[in-house]
């Protein structure tokens, strides 16, 4: 179920769903949202706000949630089905979230990757709690077979072709920045696995994923805790395929013991410029994202040791 908004590829600014508050998201409901009827809403939102300049599709695509779990105790990890065979997207990228009865706009990074998408038409999403509306109603009033309504958007993405030259991939991620570093790192781990299978497709270079949080319990993502996803987390691809893949998990404010699986990833203290520089090479790529005065310090650290900026991605999320 999808409805085409011509004109929206860029300063989209309102309240999609808003008219759809307590109706079914049924394909006449969202043929609906016109353009004329996105454009009344005079109110801006925190995400449309300082995403109004930054291109995103055209379609709004209805979602079902059909799965949900706690990822941490801060964050829910959310699962999608997205039937609309029109709705696609690149890793890196994060959707627009709709939900009727909520006049404010989410936006959130997809973590899943575009073959889970194209296999089972999910997406999965990791919200953090927040007194924002829509993180409000995930944590407190989503529920399973919830409908809503999605629309992809942003520039931060991954999307190699299959004779683009092999990229290595540096991924520098903080808090609930990982989001769209792990949709990045599934999507190469997906391409390496075809190139593995098949001889054909993109040759992914090595990743190395560095990752910040206050503590292991916040650091998402680790290793499978649920049967949610569809997908493989950190460790474990860490662990498939560790000639290729390598992650260094940073601690800022531990306070209990490291868990021995654990313990050989996890570093105590900040993500180091040190450790950054020693990955630079004219093949590699530098993804960033985290909270912004950590996004600004790595990228003019990366600058000031000439990566040319074509080859640093950063998103602020904050």
């Amino acid at each position: 179920m999808a409805v085409v908004i011509p004109g929206l590829l860029r300063g989209s600014v309102g309240a999609v769903c808003a008219q759809a508050a307590s109706r079914r998201l049924t394909p006449s409901t969202l043929r609906r949202l016109t353009l004329s009827s996105v454009m009344k809403s005079q109110r801006k939102t925190d995400h449309l706000e300082r995403t109004a300049d930054v291109v995103r599709r055209e379609v709004v695509s209805a979602a079902k949630v059909c799965g949900a779990a706690d990822e941490s105790p801060s964050v829910k990890r959310l699962r999608l089905r997205v039937a609309d065979k029109a709705f696609s997207f690149k890793a890196g990228q994060w959707v627009d979230f709709f939900i009727p009865g909520v006049s404010v706009v989410g936006g959130f990074s997809i973590c899943s990757s575009p073959r889970l998408l194209e296999q089972e038409r999910m997406i999965e999403l990791a919200v953090k709690y927040t007194n924002h509306p829509p993180a409000l109603w995930i944590h407190n009033q989503c529920t399973l077979d919830s409908e809503v309504a999605v629309r992809v958007g942003g520039e931060f993405c991954f999307d190699p072709q299959p004779a683009d030259a092999s990229r290595n991939l540096v991924l520098i991620a903080g808090g609930v920045g990982i989001n769209p570093l792990l949709s990045i790192l599934r999507h190469a781990v997906d391409l390496h696995r075809e190139r593995a299978n098949t001889g054909r497709g993109y040759e992914i270079g090595t990743i190395r994923l560095f990752y910040s949080a206050k503590n292991t319990s916040e650091l998402l993502f680790k290793c499978d805790q649920t049967c949610l996803t569809f997908q493989k987390n950190i460790l474990d691809v860490v662990s498939e395929f560790p000639e290729k893949i390598a992650c260094s998990l940073h601690v800022t404010k531990q306070t209990t013991q490291v868990s021995a699986d654990l313990k050989p990833y996890i570093t105590e203290g900040r993500i180091t410029e040190k450790e950054i520089r020693d990955h630079i090479s004219k093949e590699t790529l530098f993804y960033i994202c985290g909270p912004p005065p950590m996004t600004d310090f790595f990228s003019k650290e990366l600058e000031s040791s000439h990566v040319p900026k074509e080859h640093i991605c950063f998103e602020k999320w904050w």
